[in-house]
């Protein structure tokens, strides 16, 4: 499964979530080590679904970047 992150800029860390799993959320120092834990978190998160036999969602949120241009 590929799931959409969101990757926060904090004033002394990082933070991710995920919108597909609530409550899955990972701080870190550094972007990459962000998506290092975050992807650690998924799996984690993934795991604690089946074991208490809850149904795990299926990715469905996507993201794009879109560059504005400033009107003066």
């Amino acid at each position: 499964m590929r799931y959409t992150i969101v990757i926060e800029k904090a004033p002394a860390n990082y933070a991710a979530y995920v919108p597909d799993l609530p409550g899955c959320v990972a701080t870190a120092p550094t972007r990459q080590e962000a998506i290092a834990e975050i992807t650690e978190a998924i799996s984690f998160h993934i795991q604690g679904l089946r074991e208490y036999g809850e149904p795990v969602p299926e990715p469905r949120c996507t993201a794009t970047a879109v560059d504005i241009v400033a009107v003066a």
